[in-house]
């Protein structure tokens, strides 16, 4: 099936070029989401007047967003999630929770413009692509954490494994020295009964 495009679609075209898509693609996604029109004579002759508008409202959008993208561009954004010693989520973090994190900061970013290649599935600092618009994309990065000190910890560069690991070293040490406690007690309560046998 042949398309006008309307706007900028990756892997396919820019605003105004015609190209042959699968029937499905054009029913389902370019069509309803006002992406494309079917290339017909009608079609492409209107596109013709109405491009010089088309084109203006797509650098009109085009700056929103990379207004919005400056400021978006690097942003840091904390999701609480319960999750295993090892790190492992209980679930997944998804497109919705990062929209939702960013909204919350003050940032408007809808679900559908969150591009994660797979779920986020531990925890740890994790880089997300938005797409603010077909020409505009930034990246944001998302801090997973079980906690919000949790967090902060990985914000300033400490993995979990490593959280992890001198954890475990602070308590072996713990347990070592509650050892050497018990061991100098119990050298000092054999002391005296040796050196009454040695009297004896």
């Amino acid at each position: 099936m042949q398309v006008i495009l309307l706007e900028r679609v990756a892997k396919l075209g820019q605003m105004g070029d015609v190209v042959d898509v699968k029937a499905g693609y054009a029913r389902n996604f370019l069509l309803p989401q006002s992406k494309a029109l079917i290339a017909s004579k009608a079609n492409i002759a209107h596109f013709e007047t109405q491009k010089a508008q088309l084109e203006a409202h797509n650098l009109e959008t085009k700056a929103e967003a990379e207004a919005m993208g400056d400021k978006l561009n690097g942003q840091q954004f904390i999701v609480i999630r319960s999750a295993s010693d090892a790190g492992a989520l209980y679930g997944s973090v998804t497109p919705r929770d990062a929209a939702e994190a960013a909204t919350e900061a003050g940032f408007t970013v809808d679900k559908k413009q969150v591009a994660l290649i797979k779920p986020i599935k531990d925890l740890g600092l994790h880089a997300v692509a938005v797409k603010l618009h077909p020409e505009v994309e930034v990246e944001i990065e998302m801090n997973v954490a079980r906690s919000a000190e949790e967090a902060e910890l990985q914000a300033s560069g400490k993995s979990i494994q490593e959280l992890a690991a001198e954890e475990e070293a602070r308590a072996e040490f713990e347990i070592a020295e509650l050892f050497d406690d018990i061991g100098s007690a119990a050298d000092e309560d054999d002391a005296p009964a040796d050196a009454e046998e040695t009297n004896v």
